[in-house]
């Protein structure tokens, strides 16, 4: 066995959190060593997870562009697209991803461990790499940054060739008619929208009685439509009673006594934490049983100078969120203040995507804040009509008084950047956060971005009447 010792960090897993903690740790002069298991950088974010669905979402949006613009129409017949030419132009942004992480790391002089890590206490880490040979990591601090894989029921058969998970649905080799999508969080959404987008008959099974129902009403309301105008049908308030394959299809039977049957079924229900088999009993760690740790404001978990970011923790199970997780988490163990990840905005890729970033309307309702709203609809604004990008809306929630921005909501075209300018002024101090800003600001024209003087002026309509 070789064994390593000096680390002042060692981090497990190379997803964002591991990335960003080993970035900002070595950066603050640690020396820094990270263990990935999979043959390449990037952790699950890049392989399986944020990379190669929000790529599957750009093709089949320019699949549903180019049979609108009325010049194009006709070139591609969105039910000719086979799912196997999709997933070879997401590897070549996959491989591009992990060339630009494995550069980072050579870069900033990280050592990296290819192999499985097993802690072996609270400052040992085992890992056994490719070739079998055994790494013995002495260090002052571990960050756990394993991050999460979708949940598997016992009683659901996912070696079957047509059961998928999220991350099986990339090694999917032929191209469904129909596919039900069990799971109507932000993953079964949105794969909801790219099956539809190509003309697959989608049943999109949801367990609870409205669509994404953490959003604003309004904008949960319009991707419902959009989904049911796409040609989804969507069953909410249902669950699960048993799940059978056979050669030709799956039969989805729910608990309300329906039977669903499909060539194929997308499993899109919970994730858990990436922390089996990797000695946490050893360490005195035990997870919740999502396979999650428990930290505290330092992301530390209970055990003295082993800590945990990103996914691996629950909530927001972000990549965003994650890769601060772990910067704040790496400055904290240097001796900076601490820090917490804060006004996380929401991205939810779906086509139209959906995007927002502080309270919603339900929230301040039941808080009592007196509240008042400013909206600008997209098939108004001329860039939406150059575009062709009719659908969506930006919503901008203020208080009445003090006209202080509450909320942004955004449902559309370019949501996901649109968001950022009222988060940007969401974050000023006092009378720098005003609907004001908006009205007194000039955007250029024709933009997206022009949606927020477009609603500040008819926010501020209504209580100046």
């Amino acid at each position: 066995m070789d064994i390593s010792a000096g680390w002042d960090l060692v981090v497990i897993g190379s997803g964002p959190a591991g990335e960003a903690a080993a970035m900002q740790a070595t950066k603050k002069g640690l020396r820094v060593a990270i263990v990935e298991d999979q043959k390449s950088l990037g952790g699950n974010c890049t392989h399986w997870g944020t990379i190669p669905s929000k790529a599957l979402r750009h093709l089949v949006r320019q699949v549903i562009r180019t049979q609108r613009n009325p010049l194009l129409r006709g070139i591609i017949n969105p039910r000719e697209v086979r799912w196997q030419d999709l997933i070879v132009r997401t590897r070549e942004v996959i491989d591009s991803q992990v060339q630009v992480r494995t550069d980072f790391y050579i870069r900033n002089r990280v050592t990296v461990f290819g192999g499985r890590g097993e802690l072996l206490g609270n400052n040992e880490v085992r890992v056994e790499d490719r070739e079998g040979r055994l790494h013995l990591l002495k260090t002052r601090n571990v960050v756990i940054a394993t991050g999460s894989r979708p949940y598997h029921p016992e009683d659901v058969d996912f070696d079957h060739p047509r059961i998928y998970d999220s991350d099986t649905i990339l090694t999917m080799d032929h191209t469904p008619r129909h596919i039900i999508i069990y799971g109507a969080g932000v993953i079964g959404s949105e794969y909801a929208c790219i099956f539809t987008g190509l003309g697959i008959r989608v049943d999109l099974v949801n367990s609870r009685q409205h669509l994404l129902d953490f959003l604003d009403t309004e904008i949960s309301d319009a991707l419902s439509y959009h989904l049911r105008e796409q040609g989804c049908t969507i069953r909410q308030d249902e669950e699960y009673q048993r799940v059978v394959a056979d050669d030709e299809g799956v039969t989805l039977e729910l608990q309300s006594g329906k039977k669903l049957r499909a060539d194929a079924l997308l499993w899109c229900n919970g994730r858990s934490g990436n922390t089996q088999d990797m000695g946490l009993e050893a360490a005195g760690l035990k997870p919740n049983n999502r396979g999650q740790l428990q930290v505290n404001e330092r992301y530390k978990t209970e055990v003295e100078g082993i800590y945990a970011v990103g996914d691996v923790v629950g909530w927001p199970s972000l990549a965003s969120a994650s890769y601060d997780q772990g910067r704040f988490c790496a400055a904290a163990i240097a001796g900076d203040e601490v820090r917490q990840v804060t006004d996380v905005p929401t991205g939810i890729y779906t086509i139209p995507g959906i995007s927002s970033v502080g309270r919603n309307e339900q929230e301040l309702t039941e808080a009592k804040v007196p509240y008042e709203v400013g909206q600008a609809f997209f098939r108004n604004l001329a860039r939406a009509q150059i575009t062709g990008e009719r659908v969506g809306m930006l919503k901008i929630l203020f208080h009445r008084e003090t006209l202080a921005v509450l909320g942004i909501h955004c449902f559309g075209y370019q949501a996901m950047e649109i968001v950022h300018v009222g988060q940007a002024i969401m974050r000023q101090p006092g009378e720098l956060n005003t609907l004001e800003y908006f009205i007194d600001t000039t955007f250029n024209y024709p933009t997206m971005a022009e949606a927020y003087r477009v609603a500040a002026i008819n926010g501020i309509n209504r209580i100046r009447r």
